[in-house]
């Protein structure tokens, strides 16, 4: 048992293993395994084996033709004392999405015929039933507050709310499921979204089958004569190849004779997934030197039949040797997770590979690995097909046993070629339910905005009156802010602090105006005499010291002098021609004469406020392109709502 102090404790925990891509987990929890009732250990155990053959009765007619890409659907019987008594299981689908759909079909199968059973099931997406249903989802799902809340029961999916557990733990969402069943029975449209994706098992399951002759050798043909299954291996041993398991295809060890090269191919009738049938299509592989003799090209179907069992064969062997190496030393992809794992937690101690120190760091972790249960575990795994293909082998047989035999022809396989047809299909209805909900939520926010919106908020802008933007922000900037700053809502309390503001400017702007350039370069007793006890003598402000006319003169000086260099730059711009003058629009309906007398007459003509302030606030808004923005938001908070600008859609 690894203790806290064990270095390789952490590497075995739950908590430091990444889920699995490409694969779905399951669970089924029986109500009784939530009941009081269980006064010994065996009860429970016993109950959900009872369980476990009930549910095996019930798949296996479907399941029994059915060639999984990696692993067949399977269940166990939790052998955690710690946790809820419950069934589980893994499925590696890989390639073939197919097959979690199909899991998930046989799960809801389950279901239907066990009510009284609650099932989660997710893969390395998460929730991946929401997903399906994503458009018709509560607003409050989120994939961190989903924990806990998706189960599978009585033939529905079922959402824990939020409302009722807040933060539910496992055991508290299965009692809430028991007791309160109707009240997390998920909306009619997300159950219509999941079952319309199993709708079509298990007839898709046997539409997923492919069925192909080749030509192998007979080793080949007896393994898959009595386990057609295997191919699922085989397939998997040609598709994942490397360098190293490519050397035991060179030599065709376990699956061609002595006489190698002069063996004779047979015919077999082999049944496969689409998508194995497709990972061993699309790849091309030269035969070995020790294979048997293709047939000529001339001859197109035989040489297709025999290339594609070359690639069986060589997947074969290739798996074969694999594992029972591996099952020999337990290790495989367990062992490289754990070997990487001691790597980062520094158990090499930076030490290079083959020094004399790491080899016996090395030796010390194989030895920890080979004592855990992993190790048994994983070796029973691995050399399970390899015990049952040298059983098949040590039957008589030869290729007599497959001569005379009638082979149907292949499975057409035009669907390889014509998957863009069905991918277009498969995308359009996504298309379609992506517009529908973009309808529906259109739909719902037309319906709210005559409420949330002002008077104007449908209205044309021909009926917008815009002086009411100019007016409303003229009295928003009239308003006299509090210390926490602008106040936009009417009737708001002005009262929150006791401040005398007309006061507070007059001492701010006697001190600004006295304390100037000069003032600061002045001796210490003229400065004191404006020290805060004068202020605090008068509350009138009478008493205050006013500003001298010198000091006025040359800030006015100053002043204009600053403006008018100012003004000179800027008739060099086109800064001027950016704001719309008081006589704009009299001079467009009456037209001049004199370009020269229109620059003076623009000169001295005042800017119009309002009429900038609204037509910069109707750029910006045009701008947003309906969306939120500046400009929606701070006339928003003014009550005031400008109609939408129908041309700028679809921009």
């Amino acid at each position: 048992m690894a203790t806290d102090s064990d270095p390789f404790a952490s590497i075995f925990s739950q908590t430091n293993s990444r889920i699995p891509e490409d694969t779905v987990f399951y669970a089924i929890y029986p109500d009784t395994s939530l009941s009081n009732t269980f006064t010994s250990s065996y009860t429970p155990s016993l109950t959900l084996q009872t369980l476990h053959l009930e549910i095996l009765n019930l798949i296996s007619p479907i399941t029994s033709s059915y060639i999984w890409q990696h692993q067949p659907f399977s269940l166990l019987v939790s052998s955690s004392s710690s946790h809820l008594p419950h069934l589980h299981g893994t499925l590696r689908f890989g390639d073939n999405i197919d097959d979690e759909w199909f899991a998930v079909y046989l799960l809801f199968l389950i279901s239907n015929h066990f009510p009284n059973l609650s099932i989660r099931v997710w893969d390395n997406d998460g929730e991946f039933l929401l997903i399906e249903a994503a458009f018709h989802l509560p607003r409050w799902v989120h994939p961190d507050n989903i924990a806990n809340r998706v189960f599978v029961r009585g033939g529905n999916l079922h959402i824990v709310p939020q409302d009722k557990l807040a933060s539910p733990a496992l055991i508290d969402s299965l009692k809430f499921l028991i007791y309160y069943e109707n009240q997390s029975v998920a909306d009619n449209n997300v159950q219509q979204a999941i079952k319309n994706r199993i709708s079509d098992y298990p007839e898709r399951a046997k539409k997923n089958t492919h069925k192909v002759r080749v030509r192998v050798p007979v080793s080949v043909a007896q393994v898959l004569k009595y386990e057609p299954c295997l191919i699922s291996l085989g397939v998997e041993g040609f598709y994942d190849r490397d360098i190293d398991t490519m050397k035991y295809a060179a030599k065709m060890e376990r699956f061609l004779s002595k006489g190698g090269r002069g063996e004779e191919l047979v015919c077999a009738s082999v049944t496969m997934s689409r998508a194995m049938y497709a990972q061993l299509m699309q790849q091309k592989f030269v035969a070995p030197k020790c294979y048997p003799k293709m047939p000529n090209r001339d001859d197109m179907e035989g040489f297709m039949e025999a290339e594609l069992g070359m690639k069986i064969a060589c997947g074969f062997e290739m798996m074969y040797q694999m594992r029972r190496k591996e099952g020999e030393e337990g290790k495989g992809s367990s062992w490289i997770k754990y070997k990487e794992s001691l790597e980062k937690s520094g158990f090499f101690e930076g030490f290079l590979p083959g020094s004399k120190e790491y080899k016996r760091l090395m030796e010390k972790a194989e030895e920890y690995y080979r004592s855990s249960a992993m190790f048994s575990r994983i070796s029973e795994m691995m050399s399970a097909p390899v015990r049952r293909i040298d059983e098949i082998l040590a039957i008589q047989h030869s290729t007599d046993d497959f001569q005379n035999q009638d082979v149907p022809p292949s499975d057409d396989d035009s669907w390889l070629y014509n998957g863009e047809s069905e991918l277009s299909t498969a995308l359009q209805e996504r298309q379609k339910e992506m517009d529908l909900y973009n309808a529906k939520h259109k739909h719902k926010q037309k319906l709210k905005e005559p409420e949330d919106a002002g008077p104007s908020s449908d209205a044309d802008l021909s009926d917008f009156d815009l002086g009411d933007i100019a007016k409303t922000m003229q009295a928003f900037m009239d308003k006299v802010s509090s210390y926490k700053g602008a106040e936009v809502p009417e009737n708001r309390n002005m009262k929150e602090v006791d401040l005398d503001v007309d006061q507070f400017l007059k001492d701010m702007e006697s001190v600004t105006k006295c304390h100037g350039p000069e003032d600061i370069a002045s001796d210490v007793s003229e400065a004191a005499s404006s020290s805060d006890m004068d202020f605090d003598e008068s509350e009138d402000g009478s008493d205050i010291m006013e500003p001298s006319e010198d000091n006025e003169d040359r800030e006015d000086t100053f002043m204009h002098t600053y403006l008018d260099a100012l003004n000179d730059e800027l008739k060099n711009t086109t800064l001027k021609k950016s704001f719309v003058h008081a006589n704009d629009n009299t001079k467009r309906n009456e037209g001049t004469s004199n370009a020269a007398g229109e620059d003076m007459d623009e000169e001295f003509t005042p800017v119009d406020v309002d009429v900038n302030l609204v037509k910069s606030l109707l750029d910006s808004f045009s701008s947003q392109q309906g969306q939120a923005g500046p400009t929606s938001n701070l006339l928003g908070l003014m009550g005031l709502q400008l109609p939408r600008d129908n041309n700028s859609k679809g921009k």
